[in-house]
């Protein structure tokens, strides 16, 4: 099989589908891969790297697209990237259909197989690709959330685990997997009052025992996300509903209420999701790490 390897094209995407120790293992199973040249500089890896793991490197990606019989990317094909899948080509990346009409309607006039990171299963159920950028954006989530609290950045000027004498700040997270788990572990660590929310007791229990009642947890009923959004400094919408966008759970009333402003963070946002957060606030903006909404903060 010959494998290529475009450069990313969406704004701020610095990634690369293949690494070239990725690349080594599939030269090493007898498959030919192909590089676009400068695909791999925001990871810090030159073409002559990928050469030496047996890369052969090409000009443009239009080079790819038209000769691999396998695409693999990190972010969803762009229209210029989706124009030139053709009917007999697999195209491997992160798609986050759900939101994305333009782009299912891309793909399916393209006729290529495309297979998408997020909703590979395992014989558990479990989502291993998208659990390692879940991962990810639950720290991220946390660091957003800490900078955004900041004066300095319009925030309320609190720490998140507060100093002594000072109450740290309420952290609400909505939804207990892994971006919820990854979120509750980093503020838990900065010694933050955390509180998560989540439809499922057995998920309850697990993260009840795993924080040893230093992190609170509560069924999430539509009063109890009131309650902790209203009293709460940061949420983090961490829900994910497999395939599909993000239910929005946090309205514009219940954020009206508030006397103060509120960060909110959406863990379902970045490093790898496409706009669709628990939010009713929110906003994409490709570029900018914050907007306001309703008297809120909203890191992105």
């Amino acid at each position: 099989m010959r494998v290529g390897v475009p450069r990313e094209i969406k704004v701020e995407e610095y990634r690369v589908g293949l690494t070239p120790a990725s690349v080594r293992e599939y030269v090493a199973h007898g498959h030919d891969v192909i590089v676009e040249q400068g695909a791999g500089l925001g990871i810090g890896a030159g073409d002559d790297i990928y050469r030496s793991a047996g890369a052969v490197i090409v000009d443009t990606a239009a080079e790819i697209f038209a000769t691999a019989d396998m695409v693999v990317k990190v972010k969803e094909p762009q229209p210029t990237e989706w124009s030139q899948l053709r009917e007999d080509q697999i195209l491997f990346t992160y798609l986050h259909l759900a939101p994305d009409t333009a782009q299912t309607k891309g793909l399916l006039a393209s006729g290529c197989s495309a297979i998408a990171y997020e909703t590979v299963t395992d014989a558990h159920g479990g989502l291993p690709l998208l659990a390692p950028m879940s991962e990810v954006a639950g720290r991220l989530a946390i660091e957003a959330a800490g900078a955004a609290l900041r004066k300095s950045a319009d925030g309320m000027g609190k720490l998140i685990g507060g100093v002594p004498g000072v109450a740290p700040s309420r952290i609400a997270v909505i939804g207990g997997g892994v971006v919820g788990t990854h979120a509750a572990r980093m503020a838990a660590g900065l010694g933050a009052d955390i509180v998560i929310l989540d439809r499922s007791l057995p998920r309850l229990r697990i993260l009840d025992e795993m924080f040893l009642g230093r992190v609170r947890t509560r069924y999430a009923t539509l009063e109890a996300i009131e309650e902790e959004v209203i009293g709460a400094d940061v949420v983090i919408g961490a829900v994910l509903v497999p395939g599909a966008s993000a239910p929005k759970l946090v309205s514009r009333a219940q954020l009206a209420t508030r006397s103060r402003r509120v960060g909110l963070v959406s863990g379902r946002r970045a490093p790898c999701s496409k706009p669709s957060a628990t939010f009713m606030t929110f906003h994409p903006a490709p570029t900018s790490p914050t907007r306001s909404a309703s008297g809120t903060r909203t890191p992105l």
